[in-house]
């Protein structure tokens, strides 16, 4: 995980003001892959104190707008953010405990960015969510 000192970097790279509400969250983004809101916010409270709701949606949005996290949105899940950016992965989800998981892409740099059919549309994102059971769920249902 980077220390504070390179999420600061980051922070001055995408053209933000370094806050202790950016870094903790930036922080706990990077510890925590795949984290929805409620548990970046208990993360980052337990890091700052008492920073609001708000103020943590805030932090959200203006990471994800300037491209330091991603936010994913499974379906049947809540939102989360994770940190691997600038390339095009998928997610693997578990349909037991709700486990996620990165997924490069199969064959090639991001074969997945040539539809059938681009209908005109100019693409530069896919989302694939693969669905199954981890190794655990499937363990246990064995």
């Amino acid at each position: 995980m980077p220390v504070t000192s390179d999420f600061e970097h980051m922070l001055r790279g995408a053209a933000l003001r370094v806050t202790r509400p950016r870094l903790a969250v930036l922080s706990a983004v990077h510890a925590h892959p795949h984290a929805d809101t409620d548990s970046i916010i208990g993360i980052v409270r337990s890091d700052l104190g008492g920073v609001s709701h708000q103020a943590v949606y805030d932090v959200l949005r203006a990471l994800t707008t300037a491209g330091l996290l991603r936010r994913i949105e499974p379906p049947g899940s809540a939102a989360r953010y994770e940190a691997r950016v600038g390339d095009n992965h998928h997610h693997v989800v578990c349909r037991s405990c709700g486990a996620i998981a990165d997924v490069d892409c199969a064959v090639g740099a991001a074969p997945c960015l040539t539809a059938s059919d681009d209908h005109g549309f100019v693409i530069d994102e896919a989302e694939v969510v693969y669905r199954g059971l981890c190794p655990g769920c499937s363990t246990t249902r064995s």
